[in-house]
């Protein structure tokens, strides 16, 4: 008999911490009505050790509370980016219970408000990177990425934005999940101008698109393509693993990436770059003419070239890739640019020698030779400046680096002309 009233006590303990549950879920949702987040969060704190032995609904219901909570005091600001998080959580938690009792009720909701976060995360890491907080830009995009795996463009941000933060711990094994999933970002964007407020919008299709155009709240269509970040992104993996020592490591990321991707030819690139940072200057320049050999015409391509080259101070084979670039699309503005900054390093040495020039009759002589020598250089760079302002009028540097220019020159004229224009 005895035994029996163990049984019903134990019935009777369970009946009560069951209807207390309840009752603390029904005050969180109350507290939270009344906006009082953090109240919500206590009441359902109180119940945390019995929910796992609750009920699904139960369960549930718990769950969408609490990511309730934690989202309004996120919306608040309140510890944005950890109560962003907190809420998915329990999103997640609530969808998991839910598909596996078959009953949905809040799903759907849940569902809705996970996509609300990944949005919010997103621009709280924008916010962050214009405050120069690129760790903490990083680590938010990181997360949308984590609540919605598909869009893997969060994870290329996340890793950009933490590169450019020097936080190279942070970046690599982001690095090595993109080159893990074989991300490439290459695609198509679809664009139009709206009517009503003149912004360029960019649809799904081109099927949406050319919809829009044809009830008229569109104009203006076209197509741009989106070309692959697969170089950039193992450039950067490689220069991270060869800051680390892990040189092999670099030029194995590289090689895989080749043999998966062989007619990016960005990545043949980034190999060059990579053989040229350990200074292997025969395998680079093998690569270098692999590259030429396999896109001779692409203006890209002979661009980046003579970009590495410039970096290894090979200034010979810098300008006639330049040159080359120009030739094939003679409205290049950065070649003509690059071109100009490259003609003009010669001035430096020309300037440091006049400086350390005393008074004599030999000195000056010599002085008179340096200053005939630094006006050549002068006058070589004015075609590439001029033509570069052309192509681009309102770069200021452009400007300022021609104005400069002419009147180290005297050119009184044609400065006053140029001046009038800036």
């Amino acid at each position: 008999m005895k035994s029996k009233y163990v049984i019903l006590a134990s019935a009777l303990l369970i009946s009560v911490a069951t209807f207390a549950q309840k009752d603390q879920i029904k005050n969180a949702e109350k507290a939270l009505k009344g906006g009082d987040a953090q109240g919500a969060l206590a009441q359902l704190k109180d119940a945390e050790s019995l929910i796992a032995n609750a009920k699904d609904t139960e369960q549930a219901q718990y769950y969408f509370v609490q990511g309730n909570a934690f989202l309004d005091l996120a919306n608040k600001k309140v510890e944005e980016g950890k109560n962003l998080l907190a809420a998915a959580d329990s999103y997640k938690k609530l969808i998991d219970v839910e598909k596996a009792s078959g009953k949905q009720k809040y799903s759907t909701q849940a569902a809705a408000s996970i996509t609300n976060i990944k949005g919010l995360l997103i621009n709280s890491a924008i916010a962050d990177t214009q405050a120069n907080k690129h760790v903490d830009g990083a680590k938010k995009l990181y997360q949308a990425y984590e609540l919605d795996k598909k869009d893997t463009i969060n994870l290329y941000y996340a890793a950009s934005t933490a590169v450019n933060s020097q936080d190279f711990d942070l970046a690599l094994p982001m690095y090595e999940e993109l080159k893990k999933l074989n991300f490439s970002g290459k695609g198509t964007l679809y664009l139009a101008v709206n009517k009503a407020n003149g912004n360029e919008d960019n649809f799904a299709n081109a099927k949406d698109r050319d919809l829009a155009i044809k009830l008229g709240t569109h104009e203006k269509p076209k197509t741009e393509a989106i070309p692959s970040k697969r170089g950039e992104i193992y450039k950067n993996l490689a220069l991270i693993l060869v800051q680390k020592g892990r040189t092999e490591d670099a030029k194995k990321a590289i090689a895989d990436a080749r043999k998966a991707n062989p007619e990016d030819s960005s990545l043949i690139l980034t190999e060059a770059n990579l053989y040229l940072e350990t200074k292997d200057f025969d395998m680079y320049k093998k690569l270098v003419g692999e590259a030429l050999q396999k896109d001779p015409n692409n203006a890209d391509l002979v661009f980046n070239l003579g970009v590495i080259s410039a970096g290894a101070k090979n200034n010979a084979d810098a300008e006639k890739y330049y040159l080359k670039a120009i030739e094939i699309n003679p409205d290049y503005t950065n070649a003509y640019l690059n071109l100009a900054a490259l003609k003009l390093e010669a001035e430096k040495p020309i300037i440091d020698e006049m400086n350390k020039l005393g008074t004599s009759a030999k000195d000056m002589k010599r002085y008179d030779v340096l200053k005939a020598q630094r006006e050549a250089v002068f006058k070589g760079v004015i075609p590439y400046l001029k033509k570069a302002n052309e192509l681009d009028p309102k770069n200021e540097d452009v400007s300022k680096t021609l104005l400069g220019v002419y009147n180290a020159l005297e050119m009184t004229a044609e400065a006053k002309a140029l001046k009038a224009k800036m």
